[in-house]
């Protein structure tokens, strides 16, 4: 089951729908069976690199909303974050430009490593209110994973795969996304937006079943002894 996930890094809602469909994938018992792929979506590529402005300010500007009002918008984010085990840190954090994340997360691909920074980049923003716009950040996260900084700085210094970053982008518009989380299975099927567990389980299954993808069985609990003859086995 092939599932390509486009999404930002500074999307609260990506970092929901990332931990729903993981949470889905192992209930319906197709996490072993799923082949997933990080596409890059950019929310707001105006945003100035290395800008220092904070997320309530921001988001303020861009709603026509006052400060006040966009912290009292971010609660019920936090509150939804918190239902798939997040707890997310709006205080302290800043908006970021996200095409320099995006270019050393298709690095990271290329090493088999897109997964584990895209987790940590999400990770960084969210939780520790850390900038992922920032070069020392993207870095320091690099270097976390084991990967090459000097590598990696090369990587920003440069333009190298800013071109792949632009074919996800465009393909999203292609394809008409809209808004981000954007799901897309076996390039067929579409979930949009950061859906909750149950509805996600029952679309995998129901995808799992016309595709003709079996889950997983589950182990039971219980311990058996097995003793194996010749070319058999008995319990």
């Amino acid at each position: 089951m092939k599932i390509e996930i486009w999404s930002d890094y500074v999307c609260p809602f990506c970092y929901i729908g990332k931990r729903t469909l993981e949470q889905a994938l192992k209930r319906s018992g197709y996490e072993s069976q799923a082949d997933i792929s990080f596409k890059a979506y950019q929310l707001d590529p105006n945003t100035p690199v290395d800008s220092t402005v904070p997320t309530y300010e921001s988001l303020a500007k861009k709603m026509g909303k006052t400060v006040e009002q966009a912290e009292e918008m971010t609660k019920g984010v936090a509150e939804h974050a918190r239902t798939v085990g997040l707890e997310y840190k709006f205080d302290g954090m800043v908006e970021a430009n996200t095409f320099a994340a995006h270019r050393l997360v298709k690095w990271a691909e290329s090493l088999d490593k897109d997964a584990e920074l895209t987790e940590q980049l999400l990770h960084a923003y969210f939780i520790e209110a850390k900038n992922v716009g920032n070069s020392e950040v993207l870095l320091d996260l690099a270097e976390k994973l084991e990967l090459p900084r000097e590598d990696a700085q090369a990587i920003l210094a440069s333009e190298r795969f800013a071109a792949e970053v632009q074919t996800d982008i465009e393909e999203a518009r292609q394809i008409g996304v809209q808004g981000v989380p954007f799901f897309v299975i076996n390039r067929k099927y579409a979930i949009s937006g950061a859906q909750p567990v149950e509805a996600f389980v029952d679309a995998l299954i129901q995808i799992g079943e016309e595709e003709g993808i079996r889950p997983a069985l589950k182990p039971l609990g219980r311990k058996e002894t097995t003793y194996c003859t010749g070319d058999s086995c008995d319990m």
